[in-house]
C-alpha cells in the first residue's frame, strides 16, 4: 500500500531541512545504511558506518582534545556552551524537524525536545562556575582537607531512538564543560538527527574559536560500533540509554576494564488514582503520560491502579478519551499521537496485547491505523486486566496501559514496586498522608516519584534515573555533573610538625 495522497513527502522535507541545517549531503547519502522515516515509512537517507578503524581514531582525537581541554578555566568552557544554546534556538524549528521526521514525534514534542537541549545548556553554563568541592573538617592542627574535582576523560554516548538529541545534550552540555570531549554513538534509527546536532555544534565552536580539535564526533553504525566505544581504554565512561538487555550487555563489558557505565534503561512506570484524586487532573495527567510519543518513552505510563471506589467512573472516562484522541502524521495540528517507530514495536505491541488476553485482560484499541504499507500507526490501547500478571510486568515499549483496581494505598505502592524496572512513579491524591507515604522510603521505589503529575515529562534541574534494571545511573541536573568527573581528596600541612590521624606515632630518629 502505499502512503496517503495527503502525507507530504517524508524524504523531499528531510534533504531540505538537512541542507539549511548544513549537513554535508556527502554524510547522508550514498551509504549502505537506508534510514526509514516512521512518519511515511520512506527512505529518507543512506547514511555510511564509520569504519572500527577510524572510531579508534577519533576516540584517540577526542582523547587529545582533552588533554588540551581540561587545562580551559571552567568558565571559559562554558562560554562554548552558551555559544551552543544559541545555536540551537537559532536552529530550533528545523532540527524539532529532524527529529518529527525521523522519530515520528508530533511536532510540539519534538520542539520540546530542543527546548530541552536549550535548558540544559543554560544549566551547564550556570554550572561551569559551580564546580564545587567540600573544605573537610579535620583532626589534625594546622591542616585543611578538601575534596577537589577534575575532568574525567573521553565520554562515550550512546543515545537511543526516542529521545535521540535530548539526552546526549544532558551528557554532551554537562561532560563539556566539566572538561571532558565526548563522543556519540546514536541509535542506528536516528543518525540524522545527530549528524544534524553535530552541524549546529561546529558552529558554535566556529564562534568560540580556540577549542581543540576533536571536542564533540558522532560515529555512526551498528552494535559492533558501540562495541568498540564501550571497550577503548581512552573512554572512562560510557553513558548508555536504551534497553535493559542493551544494558547487561554494556556493563560488564565496562566493569571489565572498570571504566565507569551512567546506564538509562528500561522503566514500567505506574500512576495510583486515590479516591481524592481531582479527576480531571489525572484524567490529563494519565492521558500525556500514556499516549505521548506513542507510548514510546522511557517513562510512558504503562500501569493504571486505581481504587475500586472510583474505577468504573475513571476508566469509562479515559476509554472515551483513548477513543477520540487523534491518531495521524505528526507534522499536522491537531493529531496527538504519531507513528511507532517500525515493524518491529508494532509487532511487539500486537503480542503484548494477545498475551494480555490470553492472561484474561480486556482490550480497548490497539489496532493499526493504515497510513502507508511501511508506516505503523496504531490506536492506544487501553487493556483492563485482572491482576498484574507476567505480561504487565515486562516493558513493551508501545501504547499500551494497562488498568487494574485497588483497595488500599499499601497494597497499590507494593504493586507498583513489584516489576523488575524503577524508573518513574506518580501519585494522585489530595491526602496529606498518601502524598508523603508514597514518597518516603516505604513508597515508592522508582528514581523518580512525583504527586499530582504523571510519571512522564522530567524537567532539567532535577537529576533524572531509576533504580533496579533501569540502571541506577542519574543525568541531567541536580549534582549529576559529578558523574563526568574525578574526585581527589587533599590534605595541606601549613604548619611545622607531621602528627598523624588515628593518634598513630611513628618517630624516627633525624640526623643532628
Amino acid at each position: 500500500m502505499n502512503a496517503p495522497a495527503n502525507i507530504a513527502s517524508a524524504k523531499t522535507e528531510a534533504a531540505a531541512v538537512l541542507g539549511r541545517l548544513g549537513v554535508d549531503r556527502a554524510l547522508w547519502t550514498g551509504g549502505p545504511r537506508a534510514v526509514r522515516s516512521p512518519v511515511t515509512g520512506e527512505i529518507i537517507a543512506d547514511v555510511h558506518d564509520t569504519p572500527l578503524a577510524a572510531v579508534a581514531q577519533t576516540i584517540e582525537t577526542a582523547h587529545e582534545a582533552f588533554r588540551a581541554w581540561r587545562n580551559v578555566p571552567a568558565p571559559r568552557r562554558g562560554e562554548l556552551i552558551r555559544l551552543f544554546g544559541e545555536e540551537l534556538r537559532a536552529a530550533k524549528a528545523d532540527l524539532a524537524a529532524v527529529v518529527t521526521l525521523e522519530a515520528g514525534k508530533i511536532t510540539s514534542e519534538a520542539l520540546g525536545e530542543v527546548q530541552e537541549m536549550i535548558d540544559i545548556c543554560d544549566f551547564a553554563v550556570g554550572l561551569s562556575r559551580q564546580l564545587y568541592g567540600l573544605t573537610i573538617a579535620t583532626e589534625r592542627p594546622d591542616h585543611r582537607m578538601m575534596e577537589t574535582w577534575h575532568p574525567l576523560g573521553v565520554v562515550g554516548i550512546i543515545s537511543a531512538f526516542n529521545f535521540p538529541v535530548a539526552v546526549w545534550c544532558w551528557n554532551s552540555a554537562l561532560a563539556l564543560v566539566c572538561g571532558d570531549p565526548c563522543v556519540w554513538k546514536p541509535s542506528e534509527k536516528t543518525p540524522l538527527t545527530a549528524l544534524a546536532t553535530q552541524a549546529v555544534f561546529e558552529r558554535a565552536l566556529a564562534r568560540f574559536g580556540d577549542a581543540p580539535k576533536g571536542l564533540s564526533a558522532v560515529i555512526l553504525g551498528g552494535r559492533e560500533v558501540g562495541e568498540a566505544l564501550v571497550d577503548h581504554p581512552k573512554v572512562p565512561l560510557v553513558s548508555a540509554t536504551g534497553s535493559t538487555a542493551m544494558g547487561r550487555a554494556v556493563g560488564p563489558r565496562l566493569a571489565q576494564r572498570f571504566a565507569r557505565a551512567l546506564l538509562e534503561l528500561g522503566g514500567n512506570n505506574a500512576a495510583i488514582i486515590a479516591p481524592t484524586a481531582d479527576l480531571d487532573l489525572a484524567l490529563r495527567g494519565v492521558a500525556f503520560a500514556a499516549m505521548g510519543t506513542a507510548g514510546q518513552r522511557c517513562t510512558t505510563l504503562r500501569r493504571l491502579f486505581v481504587h475500586e471506589s472510583i474505577y468504573d467512573g475513571f476508566v469509562g472516562a479515559l476509554k472515551a478519551a483513548y477513543a477520540s484522541v487523534p491518531v495521524g502524521d505528526p507534522r499536522q495540528a491537531g493529531v496527538l499521537v504519531g507513528p511507532l517507530i517500525d515493524a518491529a514495536s508494532f509487532d511487539g505491541m500486537q503480542k503484548s496485547l494477545a498475551d494480555a488476553r490470553a492472561a484474561g485482560g480486556q482490550v480497548q484499541g490497539g489496532e493499526r491505523v493504515e497510513m502507508g504499507e511501511e508506516a505503523f500507526y496504531v490506536r492506544p490501547a487501553i487493556v483492563e486486566m485482572p491482576g498484574q500478571t507476567d505480561v504487565v510486568k515486562r516493558e513493551t515499549f508501545a501504547p499500551i496501559l494497562y488498568v487494574m483496581k485497588y483497595r488500599d494505598i499499601e497494597e497499590a505502592i507494593a504493586l507498583q514496586n513489584d516489576v523488575p524496572q524503577g524508573l518513574s512513579s506518580s501519585i494522585f491524591t489530595n491526602d496529606m498522608r498518601e502524598a508523603e507515604l508514597f514518597i518516603s522510603a516505604r513508597g515508592s521505589d522508582c528514581g523518580i516519584a512525583n504527586v499530582n503529575i504523571g510519571p512522564s515529562g522530567a524537567e532539567i534541574g532535577g537529576a533524572f534515573g531509576g533504580e533496579k534494571e533501569t540502571g541506577g545511573g542519574r543525568e541531567s541536573g541536580s549534582d549529576a555533573w559529578k558523574a563526568y568527573m574525578r574526585r581527589a581528596t587533599n590534605t595541606l600541612n601549613y604548619g611545622k610538625t607531621l602528627p598523624l590521624a588515628q593518634g598513630v606515632s611513628f618517630e624516627i630518629k633525624t640526623a643532628p
